[in-house]
């Protein structure tokens, strides 16, 4: 079957964006589009740092496949019953035609995008795709896919933030070597790390587990007894958590003990800084703990893990319970995996694709922005951008025009073009250039340039003048 997991690439767009060909001004021979982020992570005004990640996967698993004329045949079927009472959809088939004859079916566009693993401010346009000729009006075609990127960098933007939170409250640094997502795990190990390791885990039971067995003593004694010389985690509230801490627990720290290794305690339910703390206390009670040189206590040979109900928010609540309760919170492990996950979309830090400058077959050319009074945060950036780096380190949005051709410093650089797919960083550099950059930056910072504002407040007369003559 051709297309994607046996979809027509032809169809891997909203609705509308097939009639788009047909939308634009028939006379223009180029057309301009970008996408950014125009908010912090939940609208935070105070900290609007993005951290861009992830694009490399829509271009090598989206943008870059090659269409074939099955794709059209089934698209063509598709759009036959799509529009209004089951009638004919329109789409661009002879544009679609066109390019699987001339360009051997990959679509013809060009995308310029930050590196992978930029740190950057709203409005700073992350990608931006070209399209020329009689490809022009398929400059946005591609948005739905390209627009995802919105996911990825969210999610890489909230862990980055959490990581802050975690470093203020660590007294050495964390390494965020952990995920007990194997896919992510392997596709960067294999895909994107030169085969190089990036995540551990560690053998963990859960509540099908310690229900199967005929008490949970028996789950935490065969537990021990498999793994109980190395790294393991039990999950401690199945019936009653109380009881588990109080007494399962003591009853098996003499084989816990004899085996040597780190047990690690998980509440699964409950308030997030009530369980922990408990967890933290009876472990203290039943194995003992050290206080470091700053007054903090450390467990001997067992740890706690939350992951049930953490937020951004909560995961900085229960950090500073963990502290004032006398404890190091190198005794604790957090994961966030449906607050980091499956609790953001695409309003989380409001990202969008427009079109930004539009060049006519007589040579014209006109730069285009968005600007709805009902909503002046979604405002869009007018013209073809450059990105630069400030002698501080920021990243500065430039029109094209007011930098050199070419310019060696342009953070936005060709990652497809027509079917050719550039060369990418691998995830260690990736982590270097976050791990540099991102304490660099301010948390908010002005990082629209005069040239560009110029332009935008040219953009915006023009916009009154075509609103008081219609």
């Amino acid at each position: 079957m051709s297309g994607f997991l046996g979809t027509s690439l032809a169809i891997l767009a909203d609705s509308y964006k097939a009639t788009h060909a047909f939308l634009y001004p028939e006379a223009n021979k180029k057309c301009v589009a970008y996408g950014e982020f125009r908010s912090g992570y939940n609208n935070d005004k105070e900290d609007t740092r993005i951290l861009f990640y992830g694009f490399r996967y829509i271009i090598e698993n989206y943008v870059a496949r090659q269409w074939t004329l099955q794709d059209i045949e089934l698209a063509e079927e598709f759009y036959e019953t799509h529009n209004f009472n089951y009638t004919s959809f329109p789409f661009p088939k002879d544009l679609f035609l066109k390019f699987i004859e001339e360009n051997d079916g990959y679509f013809p566009i060009k995308i310029e995008a930050l590196p992978e693993g930029t740190s950057c401010h709203v409005h700073t346009p992350v990608y931006q795709i070209i399209a020329e000729k009689e490809y022009a009006p398929l400059v946005t075609f591609m948005e739905t896919l390209m627009t995802m990127t919105w996911y990825p960098s969210t999610v890489a933007t909230l862990s980055r933030r959490a990581r802050d939170i975690i470093e203020q409250a660590y007294f050495d640094t964390v390494n965020f070597t952990k995920s007990a997502t194997m896919s992510a795990s392997y596709y960067v190990q294999f895909k994107l790390n030169n085969r190089k390791p990036v995540g551990t885990a560690v053998p963990s039971t859960e509540h099908s587990v310690m229900t199967a067995h005929k008490s949970e003593k028996d789950a935490i004694l065969h537990t021990i007894r498999r793994f109980g010389s190395g790294v393991y985690a039990c999950v401690m509230d199945s019936f009653d958590y109380a009881n588990a801490l109080n007494n399962i627990l003591p009853s098996v720290a003499a084989q816990k003990l004899e085996k040597g290794g780190v047990m690690i305690l998980r509440p699964d339910s409950g308030d997030p800084i009530e369980v922990v703390l408990m967890a933290l206390r009876a472990a203290d009670k039943v194995f003992g703990s050290y206080t470091n040189k700053k007054g903090y206590k450390i467990l001997r040979g067992c740890s706690v893990v939350q992951g049930d109900a953490v937020t951004f928010e909560s995961m900085k609540n229960i950090l500073n319970a963990v502290k004032e309760a006398g404890y190091s919170v190198q005794n604790i492990t957090i994961g966030m995996g449906a607050g980091l996950l499956q609790k953001v979309n695409r309003d989380t830090m409001s990202f969008a694709t427009k079109l930004c400058h539009i060049t006519y077959a007589d040579g014209t050319q006109r730069d285009i922005m968005k600007a709805p009074k009902t909503g002046s945060s979604k405002t869009s950036l007018p013209g073809e951008f450059v990105v630069k780096k400030n002698e501080h380190g920021v990243p500065i949005v430039y029109p094209k025009e007011a930098c050199a051709e070419n310019d060696p410093e342009n953070l936005l650089r060709v990652v497809y073009d027509h079917g050719k797919i550039s060369e990418w960083d691998d995830f260690d550099t990736i982590r270097k250039r976050v791990a540099k950059e991102w304490p660099l930056l301010p948390r908010t910072y002005d990082n629209i340039s005069p040239e560009l504002k110029l332009k935008i407040s040219k953009c915006l007369q023009e916009i009154k003048n075509i609103i008081s003559q219609q």
